[in-house]
């Protein structure tokens, strides 16, 4: 059985409904309301996001920038809420914008580099906000000695098809024979999965290209 977690079950139970998921309301900025889905669980995957991108992108966007502390605050509530399950492994998916392009060179400390690749992938500039929010959450974690990882998924990312060719990389971006770090949605749900049911970076950071 795997259960799904939402702000609004209700409302992703209308959406979607299979017979092997149970939907389940949390509040994912609370450990008290993380810690009653604990039990039983394996793994904790996080993809927590401000609105819903899927139905309303530009919502989104306007919410990850008017308090892009949050994400450091969703990893602080599970990492709390861990404590008191502390086998439970933890998976966060996040942003690219911390890997590093070269030794000691972070997107995210560059505005010229942050923005060039939001213009490229379609996101306004005000998205920067966010992206460092991304980079504080996984700094959260790093402080931590739970058994979380931190999954950034390559700078473009899109739906598209499931190849099942991909390279896996650390702490630096990996990019294709254009210089380019690109993924689909469906390849990286697969080297998500991979990693959930055998991992191979916990206490690190992965992630995923062409």
């Amino acid at each position: 059985m795997r259960c799904s977690l939402s702000r609004d079950a209700s409302q992703s139970m209308s959406d979607e409904r299979r017979d092997n998921v149970r939907w389940t309301s949390v509040d994912v900025l609370d450990p008290a309301s993380i810690t009653t889905v604990l039990p039983g669980l394996d793994v904790l995957i996080s993809a927590f996001q401000p609105g819903n991108a899927a139905r309303d992108i530009a919502d989104t966007v306007r919410r990850s920038i008017a308090d892009p502390t949050v994400y450091a605050t969703a990893a602080r509530a599970l990492l709390k809420a861990l404590e008191s399950h502390p086998r439970t492994r933890l998976i966060v998916i996040g942003g690219a914008g911390s890997l590093e392009l070269e030794p000691g060179v972070v997107r995210a400390d560059s505005d010229e580099l942050l923005h060039a690749v939001l213009d490229q992938v379609g996101l306004p500039r005000e998205y920067a906000a966010a992206v460092r929010g991304h980079r504080e959450a996984l700094n959260v974690l790093r402080t931590s000695n739970r058994l979380w990882t931190y999954f950034s998924p390559a700078e473009d990312i899109s739906p598209g098809e499931r190849t099942g060719r991909f390279r896996i990389g650390g702490d630096q971006p990996v990019l294709n024979a254009d210089g380019r770090s690109r993924i689909s949605a469906e390849d990286a749900a697969v080297a998500l999965i991979d990693e959930a049911e055998l991992p191979r970076f916990v206490q690190r950071r992965f992630t995923i290209g062409y």
